[in-house]
């Protein structure tokens, strides 16, 4: 295949647009439209059809194309199928999926029923193994017992040496031998608690109930031990959750005893029980009733409560007053307020609607009070080194939860009650902190005042005054005290808050009311808070050991104040901030504040107040980053700032935009998305220019387009991504070709080309390599497009860019076995065809193409052809090198039908060396089979429907030698 004359053919544009373009038809009034909507109606199921079909009529002709979403109508489409399969089924139901859901929605029906707005004990569960934790030594009894027992005496009845076997076990249970695990720690206690309920669980599957009951007794034994007293909250957490355990596993015994042949609904009565689960269910509350110590009998019996059912219908009703009545005997009152505590949880799971037992067991709870001043307690406390308001702090969970359980949809005058009782017992700060918590904030918020009233009444000697005011700040954060009472109440409070010396317990407060204040009053009495804080957390840097609640405090405000206007003219407020000095911490601080104004930030801004300090702090963001900053952190640092500077706008003051923008590039220089994105800013500002002027620049906005083309040109070498900086220079060039800076222009795109060499074989993309070949295509045909609108410059001689960027392919090292250089001279073959025409397919306004300045010249055109044949000459000696490889015969038929498609497209075929090179090239591509049939046939129906243009018939001797060809 030798060199030919390149020739490229005539074009004209607009023709050729016009014929492409479909063949308009009236619509007449009735005749359908696409965008006419189907009207689809369901019928009756045709007699015969299958069941759950349905058939559907439109409104539209039977030629209307089938909709995707209506004709799923039948039923047929996947979601109808699963729902109708799904409705279809009937599963095996069980006590737990059946009976259990069943049950569920009618207790949720029924109004005495606990509902979802309850706050089960599981959510309070964590929260108290985190509060209530010791650094001391811990330990264990572990009860063994003996041998006793166990071979029956003979003489005796089968009956009763069977009740006296399991008698003497559980004496052998109390007497036995007993080891002691001591000097555990708190991990390691938890980590026996969890041992001991798994070895309950297993005894309990290998049907050895007796271990299983020994389990659980000595377990509830370990309540009265308060040798570690600050640790036993947490210690009724753990092991009331073995007694759950065993509570679940009897009462699932008993009830699978009853759901034979058939399950037992879970509104069962006492006549559908048989017998033998009675028996059984008896038998348990006879084994329990034989404890002889009260705390361990009381706390099981608790715990299989539910099983009362089991026996009689008023079996629940009549045991919780005998238990409440029992606690009255344990003499240790943190010990008998938890057993109360779990006595109300079980209840509120089995009875809820029995709100005496609960009201009972509070007011025994408010006569135990004045045991805590009594010798016993205060002797414990003095001997295990406990102040007592750290004391009185451990009933906090067993006081709030009876008072949650009480206050749940109980009547207003219940409530009022409750705080008459407070009074009464001379306003106890621990009940009344605990009233406020359980009781609905409405009720807390409408009576605010009254509260307030109450905690200065308040002996602060055993509960801080702060801690009152921190709880009902929470309810007031939740709902809103009457308008005219707030004012007052912030004053209040504030007194009291104010006071307090330890800058801890100040904060804790403080962030509390905090948004109370937020939610009702201005930027003048937040500001006044911050202020005080300020006041109170400066000295000696107490702010240090306060960070996540002066967090807490900047979270709150921007829920509040989304104006920035406002915030940023609080003069308090950067002082604020200039007390997060912890690097990490302050720059998160900045962070939540730059996202909370991406989000609300509506509208752009110019104000001088938000700008200044939005700069401040998005400096201070990007000062954090060092050489170990993670690429994640890094990016997501930048994508705050380019928020904050898209929202930046200064209207027509087109030169201000420029000077932050180069204020903007001297802050932000260690973030290159950021410069990416300042460079995309001054490039819009420039076109927005544009676009003002109508295209026609005046002195002023052609040297202020220059200098915005100068920022871009001196800001993009800073860049270290080499596709970044190629890309943005070529659309620099663009908007520097649009607003008419030739030379700018010219500047860019030579730099582009300049930097290609440096261009990597491999590139990093999602932490993996890949080949940049196909980057580096993209680019290069990106700016072929554009050279073609580009005037050649007239000291650089003709195609100077052009053949620039074709030099820099040919030095250019690619991958083996790659290519691309070959394509790159493929794709440069229309640019210089369409360089060739008498008019081009897109030009710049106002910009004199080398349409205008060469006007069809021949040396011009003769220049053009010249070049199309050299880079016609190196890619046919590519494909001569790819014959001499039999595995690149793949590669050689693929570069092959590509050159034959642009000599097709863009050269004149009615030269027959040029005619003949197409249908060689024609033969090659089909050589060994590699070309697609299909896409043969319909370069084949193109060239046959161009034939019957007029300036096309050549092309038909061509379509007859290469259907020729293709039968051979």
């Amino acid at each position: 295949m030798a060199a030919v004359q390149w020739r490229s053919r005539g074009r004209n544009y607009e023709a050729e647009l016009q014929r492409c373009r479909p063949e308009g038809a009236p619509v007449e009034f009735g005749d359908y439209h696409p965008l006419k909507p189907i009207m689809v109606t369901d019928t009756k199921t045709r007699r015969g059809a299958r069941k759950g079909s349905t058939s559907s009529s439109s409104s539209s002709s039977s030629s209307v194309p089938p909709d995707p979403l209506s004709s799923m109508l039948d039923g047929t489409d996947p979601l109808s199928m699963f729902a109708a399969a799904s409705a279809s089924e009937t599963p095996t139901m069980s006590h737990s999926a059946s009976t259990g859901d069943l049950g569920r929605k009618k207790k949720e029906q029924d109004e005495d029923a606990v509902g979802p707005d309850f706050e089960p004990w599981s959510s309070k569960r964590g929260e108290i193994l985190a509060r209530f934790t010791t650094t001391e030594k811990l330990s264990i009894n572990l009860f063994m017992g003996s041998d006793r027992g166990k071979a029956p005496s003979p003489g005796s009845s089968a009956v009763s040496e069977k009740v006296r076997t399991r008698l003497e076990e559980l004496d052998d249970l109390e007497e036995g031998s007993q080891r002691e695990l001591l000097n555990l720690s708190q991990q390691d206690y938890a980590n026996r608690i969890e041992e001991l309920n798994q070895s309950l669980k297993e005894a309990w599957a290998s049907d050895q109930k007796v271990k299983a009951l020994k389990i659980v007794i000595q377990c509830s034994k370990l309540l009265s031990d308060t040798s570690v007293i600050q640790f036993y909250p947490s210690k009724f957490v753990l092991i009331t959750d073995i007694l759950d355990t065993f509570g679940r596993l009897v009462y699932d015994r008993i009830w699978t005893m009853c759901s034979d042949p058939r399950p037992l609904p879970d509104s069962f009565t006492v006549e559908d029980v048989n017998d033998t689960a009675k028996e059984t269910c008896l038998n348990w509350f006879f084994k329990i009733a034989s404890i002889r110590e009260l705390l361990p009998r009381l706390y099981v019996e608790a715990a299989i409560l539910k099983c009362n059912r089991f026996l009689n219908k008023s079996g629940i009703r009549e045991t919780l007053p005998r238990l409440t009545a029992m606690i009255r005997g344990i003499g240790d009152p943190l010990v008998a307020a938890y057993a109360r505590a779990y006595l109300c949880r079980v209840g509120m799971e089995v009875a809820p609607q029995l709100k005496d037992s609960l009201n009972c067991n509070f007011f025994d709870l408010l006569g135990t009070f004045r045991q805590i001043s009594g010798e016993s307690v205060q002797n414990q406390l003095v001997l295990q080194r406990v102040e007592t308001p750290e004391y009185l702090t451990l009933y906090s969970p067993a006081i709030s939860w009876i008072l949650q359980c009480i206050a749940y949809r109980a009547p207003e005058i219940l409530l009022t009650e409750m705080m008459e009782r407070c009074k009464k017992l001379g306003n106890n700060a621990l009940l009344l902190n605990s009233v406020m918590r359980a009781f609905s904030s409405e009720f807390v918020a409408a009576r605010a005042t009254d509260f307030i009233g109450m905690i200065k009444d308040c002996d602060e000697a055993g509960f801080p005054k702060h801690l009152l005011f921190g709880s009902l700040g929470r309810s007031l954060a939740c709902s809103d005290p009457p308008e005219s009472e707030r004012l007052t109440i912030l004053n209040e409070a504030w007194k009291v808050i104010t006071k307090v010396r330890n800058p801890q317990d100040y904060i804790n407060c403080a962030e509390i009311w905090v948004e109370f204040t937020c939610r009702h009053f201005t930027k003048r009495e937040v500001n006044t808070i911050l202020a005080d804080i300020i006041k109170h957390m400066t000295p000696d840097r107490a702010f240090e050991d306060a960070y996540p609640q002066l967090q807490s405090v900047i979270r709150k405000i921007l829920n509040y104040f989304h104006d920035f206007s406002v915030l940023f003219s609080m003069e308090r407020f950067l002082s604020f901030l200039d007390m997060f000095q912890k690097d990490s911490v302050r720059v998160e601080v900045c962070r939540s504040i730059m996202e909370v104004f991406i989000k609300h930030q509506v509208e752009l801004t110019r104000d001088p107040v938000i700008l200044n300090a939005m700069l401040h702090i998005c400096k201070t963001m990007h000062d954090s980053v060092n050489a170990l900053t993670l690429e994640d952190e890094k990016r997501s640092l930048a994508l705050l700032i380019i928020g904050f500077i898209r929202m930046v706008s200064f209207g027509r003051d087109f030169e201000q935009q420029l000077s932050f923008c180069v204020e903007a590039r001297a802050t932000f220089c260690n973030l290159e998305p950021v410069l990416v994105q300042l460079i995309h800013t001054v490039n819009q500002l420039a076109m927005e220019t544009r676009r003002v002027m109508r295209g026609s620049h005046s002195r002023k906005t052609a040297a202020f387009v220059r200098a915005c083309a100068a920022y871009s040109f001196i800001t993009i070498p800073s860049l270290s991504s080499i596709f970044s900086r190629l890309s943005l220079y070529l659309l620099s060039g663009q908007v520097a070709l649009a607003n008419q800076c030739l030379s700018q222009a010219d500047a860019f795109l030579k730099a582009a080309v300049s930097i290609l060499p440096e261009v990597p074989r491999s590139i990093s993309v999602e932490g993996k390599l890949r080949s940049s070949e196909s980057f580096l295509l993209d680019f290069i045909n990106n700016f072929l497009a554009t050279v073609l609108v580009v005037p050649d410059h007239p000291e650089h001689g003709v195609l100077y860019l052009v053949r620039g960027l074709l030099n820099m392919v040919q030095d250019y090292t690619w991958e083996d076995n790659s290519d691309a250089k070959v394509r790159v001279y493929i794709s440069a073959l229309p640019l210089l065809a369409a360089m060739c025409q008498e008019t081009y397919l897109y030009s710049i306004p106002k910009v004199d193409s080398n349409e205008t300045l060469y006007g069809g010249d021949p040396k011009f055109l003769s220049e053009i052809n010249k070049l199309c044949e050299t880079l016609i000459g190196q890619i046919l000696d590519h494909l001569k090198a790819l014959s001499r490889d039999e595995q690149s015969t793949k590669r050689q038929g693929a570069v092959a039908f590509s050159l034959f498609g642009i000599l097709l497209a863009h050269g004149d075929l009615r030269n027959n060396k040029l005619s003949q090179l197409a249908v060689n090239l024609w033969n090659l591509s089909h050589k060994h089979g590699h070309c697609e049939t299909r896409i043969s046939v319909r370069t084949l129906e193109y060239m046959k429907h161009q034939a019957q243009q007029p300036n096309m018939v050549h092309l038909s001797d061509t379509v007859q030698r290469l259907t020729l060809q293709s039968r051979t």
